[in-house]
């Protein structure tokens, strides 16, 4: 039961950490004024370079043989992976960030209905409560934009959500295979299926080079890493739920960094988020501690 607990804390932690490291996307990509699939391939292939340095560190040649023999698990999370990222910047780009950012927040109802059709995990119901209640939050944030939707992006939105959550099923289900291979894997992936789109590859300046090397590094790298080894550990609504700690925490970068202040709305909706958050972990880690 000590170990079940250890991994449990582990898993909330790394998932977290992935949070927080996604939140960085909108600072790094304000840093930049090239093309969004220039963006994506930069950024994925200095993201999977850095997962594969890591791998090799910590697993010397066994991590690199993975990489060359990974199953049918590691392929299928590593497509979903780059599948969702490659969805993403284009949504961002033909519709609104609101309806993008609400699309995203009922991505922790998309993984736990997938969990339970896939191999039925049922989620608790304060997990399920926290995720309405995040959900609110999320809308409270984004809710007083005006821009009209679009088909398409919404469009776009749904695949990327769908995508994550089939990610977040299948990193619990495949366990035994190398997940953190996958998650290089899915990044030179994507900067292959935006190389035929990017315009600006060998135009981009030193200056953007590092911050291009720095938005892989940090924000897709460490991210994705931490939220595959995270995942392993938590129930997959769960793991989506505490995920969506990266949007309240968008905005704090964008005010540090530009002194942007956050609405009245961002500030009660990122609240919102993060207690229901907070509520389910601490819950959840007194259930475990009381079944002993």
């Amino acid at each position: 039961m000590s170990d079940a607990r250890s991994g449990y804390r582990l898993g909330i932690a790394l998932v977290m950490a992935a949070a927080i490291a996604w939140s960085t996307a909108p600072f790094f990509t304000r840093l930049l004024p090239i093309d969004s699939w220039t963006i994506l391939f930069w950024r994925g292939l200095f993201g999977g370079s850095l997962i594969l340095v890591f791998l090799t560190l910590a697993q010397g040649q066994v991590g690199l043989r993975d990489l060359i023999t990974m199953g049918r698990g590691g392929w299928l999370v590593a497509s979903l992976s780059t599948l969702a990222m490659v969805a993403f910047i284009p949504a961002l780009q033909v519709t609104s960030a609101t309806n993008v950012a609400v699309i995203i927040a009922t991505q922790p109802f998309v993984a736990a209905a997938m969990a339970w059709a896939w191999f039925r995990e049922a989620a608790p119901l304060r997990t399920l409560v926290a995720a309405l209640a995040a959900f609110c939050g999320v809308a409270i944030t984004v809710g007083n934009a005006q821009a009209a939707s679009d088909v398409r992006g919404i469009a776009l939105a749904c695949l990327m959500v769908l995508a994550v959550s089939a990610m977040t099923v299948a990193i619990r289900r495949y366990k035994q295979t190398s997940m953190v291979v996958a998650a290089a894997l899915s990044n030179f992936l994507g900067s292959v299926v935006s190389f035929p789109f990017a315009h600006d590859i060998v135009n981009v300046t030193g200056a953007e080079i590092f911050i291009l090397a720095m938005f892989g590094f940090f924000q897709v790298a460490m991210g994705l890493t931490f939220f595959v080894l995270g995942s392993r550990l938590l129930p997959s609504g769960q793991a989506s739920l505490i995920a969506t700690l990266e949007t309240p925490l968008m905005p704090f970068w964008i005010w540090l960094a530009f002194r942007e202040l956050p609405t009245s709305r961002a500030l009660v909706g990122g609240a919102l988020v993060m207690s229901a958050v907070v509520a389910d972990v601490v819950i959840g880690e007194s259930r475990a501690r009381s079944h002993r």
